[in-house]
This record gives structure tokens, sequence and C-alpha cells, in this order.
């Protein structure tokens, strides 16, 4: 367990410190705003690139993975959304930006950092089936459940957003090459390498000057429990039922579904929130409690995952 601590906390620790420095105003958050613009259009892209061309496409990418994944994470989102609804007596797209907070995790900022130390470079897969599960397709649903009844274009919007998303993108390329065998030239590697081993550091700094911009006191904490009951306990469990017991698919794949899926709430959701204006403020409260609860709850998920004869 200690071992699992100090692999992680060094990561949690520079989302700590790009917290740090907007909070205390050493940086304005609009620098946070362009590191993060950087990893997201740049390393990240480069890092995917590299690790998913260097793989057989066999190896990387598992159709009963991705569909057992992508289960999990629909049902936590409709269910979240439901109770949403239902109970707290929230409005569709209220109950829909809270189901996002509970559906979306950080694959793409903190997936890499943590799993590739744990599983090698084996991990980009699970990584990038992740990413296309909780980015692409649930954004696609929050963005149409959450706009007003009536406003048109809103799909057309996403799917052109996502079809030149950059990390998606360098996804598919990297699945191409990977299946075509077709190895990156020397300098083109050590490019992409040199590159994306900057997509951590950045990734993780601008995670955390966003979040030191929200804030969360105890009613804002209470009305996001349920979101973050479903991101850190229910959408590991479902991933470890749909993975395992109902697919029997390889340990590797269930680790790495378990663990992709006990990754904090991603800022997207807040962001996708405030973009129509509905449930920001429990959204911004979900990536904030589900980070800080995070920061230890993911070394212990790591370490259960990783103990002596765990695997079926």
């Amino acid at each position: 367990m200690l071992g699992f601590l100090s692999l992680c906390l060094p990561i949690f620790a520079v989302v700590g410190l790009g917290w740090a420095a907007v909070r205390r105003r050493m940086i304005a958050p609009t620098v946070t705003d362009g590191i993060g613009l950087f990893a997201f259009h740049f390393a990240l892209p480069a890092m995917l690139l590299r690790l998913m061309a260097a793989q057989r496409l066999s190896e990387s990418f598992e159709p009963r993975f991705f569909a057992g994944y992508l289960s999990a994470c629909l049902v936590v989102f409709f269910a979240t959304m439901a109770g949403a609804m239902l109970l707290a007596r929230r409005r569709r797209g209220q109950g829909a930006a809270i189901g996002a907070g509970a559906a979306m995790g950080n694959v793409g900022y903190l997936g890499p950092p943590l799993l590739l130390p744990i599983l090698g470079e084996r991990g980009a897969g699970p990584v990038a089936m992740a990413i296309m599960s909780e980015v692409a397709i649930v954004i696609a649903l929050g963005s149409v459940l959450m706009a007003p009844m009536g406003e048109r274009g809103v799909l057309a919007r996403v799917l052109r957003s996502l079809l030149f998303n950059p990390v998606l993108l360098s996804i598919g390329g990297g699945a191409v090459l990977g299946a075509l065998q077709v190895p990156i030239p020397g300098p083109a590697e050590r490019f992409l390498a040199f590159l994306g081993a900057s997509a951590g550091p950045t990734a993780l700094f601008a995670l955390g000057g966003t979040l030191g911009r929200l804030s969360l006191d105890r009613r804002m904490a209470l009305a996001a429990s349920a979101a973050t009951f479903g991101k850190l306990v229910a959408y590991p469990l479902l991933a470890w039922l749909f993975l395992g017991p109902v697919l029997g698919l390889e340990w590797f794949w269930v680790q790495s579904g378990v663990m992709l899926a006990a990754m904090p709430t991603a800022t997207n959701a807040y962001v996708l929130a405030q973009r129509f204006h509905t449930g920001a403020e429990e959204t911004s409260a979900v990536v904030l409690l589900t980070t800080l609860i995070a920061a230890v709850a993911f070394p212990a998920t790591a370490w259960l995952l990783t103990r002596p004869g765990p695997g079926p």
C-alpha cells in the first residue's frame, strides 16, 4: 500500500501545486488555461499517438473491454441523472450535468501518469478506450440533454468539435499506424517522445489551477455526495462486474477498467455544465470532492487490484 501511495501522491502533488499557485495568486488563472491548452492540443496527443502506434491494434484495442467499460459508464450516467431528477427534484439539464459529473473521469490527464507506471505501455490501449467512452460519448449525450429544449444545432456542433478533437485524432492515427504496423521514423519518434513527456506535468498542473478556482462548502459537499459515490464507488464496481464476471476478460483488462473508473471527475464535466448554464455549481463540487478523495482512494484501489492472486 505504501508503494502505491509513494507512486500516486507525487502525481496528485503536482495537482496541488497548480491549485496552490492559483489560490495564492502566484500565477494568473489564464496561465494555467494556456498550460492546459498546450497539454490538450500538443503534449497529450503526441504521447498517445506514439504509444498507440507502437502496439498492434489487437493488443491495444479489445472490443469487449470497450463495450463493458462503456456500459458501466452509461449506467452510472443515466442512474445518477435519474436520481438527481427524481429524488433531488433537479431539472433535466441539471440532472444531466450531475450525471456527467459521475460518469466523466479524468482519464486523459490522470490516466497515463497513474496507469502506465503500474501496467506498462500496454495500458495506453485501455486509457484510449476510456477516453473514447467518457469524452466522445458522454460529452455528446450530456450536451444534448443539458441544452434547452428545442435548441437547434447542438448535436451538430458537438459532433464537429469531436471530429477535430486532437486527443481523439491522435488515438485514431496511432491505432491506424499500429494496425498497419507502420513504424514512426526515428526523428519523428524522438520528437513525439520529447513532446509527450511533458503531457503529465503540464496537464496535472493545469488541472490543479482549474481546481483552484472552484470552491466547496458543506452544503455543496452534501449535494455532491451522491454523484461522488457514483463516481468513486459504483462506477469501479460496475466496471469490475461487467469486465470480469460478465465478460470474463483477462485480468489486465479488468484491472485497467476498474482503475480508470476510479479516477476523479474531469474538469470537462464542469466546463460542459458551465457552457449550458445548468448544474455548474453542483458539478464543480463533484470535481473538487472526487479529486480530494481519489488522492487516497485511488492508491488503495490500485493496491487491492495488484495484490498477489486477485485475478480470476
